[in-house]
């Protein structure tokens, strides 16, 4: 079930919020918190009910053994708590191979050996990707004594809560567990309603107007291009960026809309998004894309890998296998492993030249530039990311350097244009949270948050400006955020998957 198609926003969201409220109002809110489990497991069980039992199996499996965890580390020498840790970790990681990544090594030894294993066609069973990194770090902070107490139903609740299960964010045992003992958790209420609805709505707009729009023309250049015809240089810079901002809208608004879904039964879910194109440098992007698995592969890989503790060459070593070991989480092809490969390369360089050059980016122009060559860099890299093989990679890159005199100056004009337009979007517009700061709409941002982060454009310097532009729950915001919900909805002749569904 999408959250952009009509079962979704006419039947499951608004039925399961109503009797949510309802339930929560008469029996109390540990009944709520049961429904919202069934609902989840509904959810899930719409897309293939025959991947129902993989999910609760290994939310069982976690659940009961972090309770042996917890039991043994308080034991002289921590018991069996270490070992058990990394048990678990093994069979989560154990299931996620062979799902995901049989045919790959299949594939892969083929082509090395020139065997001729058959492949095995295994389905990928949705969001394995992300419950499997929420239950490893559980259980490695059960094996650190994080963890703090909790029921069986909280745990579920955490695992399976419908907005968050199928791409993320990758939330935090913590993040969770903090709200759903609230004593008036779950219950109606008025602002969470309506700033949900409006985060949601948000969302839904991006994906909708913005993403889908652009994904015929970035399509129609990498199919191509997988098909094995030459790329001329402005179909490879116009696929290249139609891609760039195609992916930046759908996840950002896939990103509202599970956080405003949540947000409407009260719960807060962490920032997973936050204008990464505005960055300045590789490692300023992944503090803002994709926000909750940079976090898991810092804490849970790359520091477990040693980090920056044993020397320079060590914590070079560590950056590039954590974001190639990140690029083949996203997919079981060496395309992503050369993505992986790319930010893992740009990142060392970046680290390098931090240490060469210490004068400060504190100007106007030299955040320009450095925003510019890390946009640029970053859309490089989508290249393999989005293409259907390295042959079709390397036949887009060849595009880009594929300068010839035929080329139409109008025709560039025009692209320039095009491209001028979406830049300026992503880099001036404040995002979701920036907008409604004053309402804390994630965990992890709230108005001390929004001054921290000033706008490009100084819009909240002037109160006039910060009355008119920033959110807040009266009528004109809510009929500009309606009207952009009408214009999304009646555009949905063609309901599309969001991108990360594919991870």
């Amino acid at each position: 079930m999408l959250f952009n198609s009509p079962i979704f926003l006419f039947g499951f969201f608004p039925a399961t919020a109503i009797l949510c409220f309802l339930i929560r109002a008469w029996m109390g809110r540990e009944a709520a918190l049961g429904f919202l489990v069934l609902a989840s497991l509904f959810f899930y069980g719409w897309w293939n009910p025959i991947y129902l039992p993989l999910l609760i199996a290994l939310a069982v499996f976690n659940f009961v053994l972090a309770r042996f965890i917890l039991a043994e580390r308080v034991k002289p020498g921590r018991g069996w708590a270490t070992a058990l840790v990394a048990f678990g970790v093994t069979v989560d990681l154990g299931a996620l191979a062979y799902f995901k990544y049989t045919d790959f090594l299949i594939r892969t030894a083929n082509d090395v050996a020139g065997s001729d294993i058959p492949l095995q066609h295994i389905v990928l069973p949705l969001a394995i990707s992300f419950f499997t990194f929420q239950k490893i770090a559980y259980l490695v902070d059960a094996g650190r004594g994080q963890v703090v107490k909790h029921s069986f139903l909280e745990y579920c609740f955490f695992v399976m809560f419908f907005p968050q299960l199928i791409a993320g964010p990758i939330v935090h045992h913590h993040e969770i567990f903090t709200q759903t003992k609230n004593a008036r958790g779950f219950a109606f209420d008025r602002m969470n309603v309506a700033i949900g609805l409006t985060i949601f709505f948000i969302g839904l707009f991006k994906k909708v107007m913005l993403a889908d729009n652009l994904a015929p023309l970035a399509s129609s250049v990498f199919a191509d291009a997988g098909a094995g015809h030459d790329i001329t240089f402005l179909r490879a810079w116009e696929g290249m960026l139609a891609y760039t901002f195609q992916l930046y809208f759908d996840f950002s608004g896939y990103s509202d809309m599970a956080i405003g879904a949540s947000r409407v039964f009260g719960i807060k879910l962490p920032l997973n998004f936050h204008s990464p194109y505005q960055a300045t440098s590789i490692v300023d992007f992944w503090r803002r894309w994709h926000m909750t698995l940079s976090r898991f592969l810092r804490d849970y890989l790359y520091i477990a890998l040693g980090g920056n503790r044993r020397g320079k060459a060590r914590r070079y070593l560590n950056l590039f296998l954590t974001m190639a070991i990140g690029g083949l989480w996203h997919g079981a092809a060496w395309t992503f492993v050369f993505w992986g490969v790319m930010h893992g390369t740009m990142l060392i360089i970046n680290h390098g030249w931090r240490a060469v050059w210490t004068t400060p980016i504190n100007k106007w122009w030299s955040h320009g530039i450095a925003r510019t060559i890390t946009f640029l860099a970053v859309a490089l890299a989508w290249v393999f990311f989005r293409a259907p093989s390295l042959d079709a990679a390397l036949a887009i890159y060849k595009g880009l350097v594929a300068v010839t005199p035929s080329i139409s100056a109008h025709d560039l004009g025009v692209d320039l244009l095009w491209a001028v337009f979406w830049m300026s979007v992503v880099w001036f517009w404040p995002n979701t949270q920036q907008w409604m700061a004053m309402v804390r709409p994630a965990f992890n941002y709230s108005r001390a948050d929004r001054h921290k982060d000033p706008l490009l454009v100084p819009l909240d310097d002037n109160p006039r400006w910060r009355r008119a532009i920033f959110w807040r729950p009266a009528a004109p915001y809510a009929a500009v955020v309606g009207i952009g919900a009408a214009a999304a909805i009646l555009s949905l002749q063609r309901v599309s998957e969001f991108l990360y569904f594919q991870f």
